[in-house]
């Protein structure tokens, strides 16, 4: 399993995500790209808009679960589907976890983009975080 990458495992009734990378910034620019797969097909999601992302947590997990739920509020609350991420860092400072990434993409419009699952919310449901040689996060989306 070399670069980064994210797919999909078996799950009886949610949605439950493996994203790598050789990086943990790889992995959770990944992780986000996964949620937006889900939302949509975003294969043809045009880079036009550019949001700065950020996320804080008291550790990597509540980290993860932050940072997939700002990722989800771009889509609720701007209706912003998301083709691009860059994560510019994942630090750690005194007892908190930060993320500070950029996304693209533009706004959702149904007559060019397919419907995917909608989500309800980010769960830690089976959430997993591995720090091997590649970097692993899983995580369950509740649909």
């Amino acid at each position: 399993m070399g670069g980064s990458g994210r797919r999909f495992l078996d799950h009886m009734s949610d949605v439950y995500v493996e994203a790598y990378g050789q990086t943990m910034e790889e992995a959770f620019k990944e992780a986000g790209l996964a949620l937006f797969d889900v939302i949509s097909d975003t294969k043809d999601v045009k880079p036009e808009v550019e949001r700065d992302v950020y996320a804080e947590g008291f550790d990597m997990y509540s980290l993860l679960y932050n940072w997939l739920e700002q990722l989800l509020l771009l889509f609720e609350l701007e209706g912003l589907l998301v083709s691009n991420i860059e994560v510019h860092a994942i630090e750690r400072s005194d007892d908190v976890f930060r993320i500070r990434a950029t996304a693209k993409g533009e706004k959702f419009d149904p007559s060019r983009h397919k419907h995917g699952i909608g989500i309800k919310s980010v769960t830690y449901a089976m959430m997993e975080i591995v720090e091997d040689d590649v970097k692993k996060v899983r995580f369950v989306l509740d649909i």
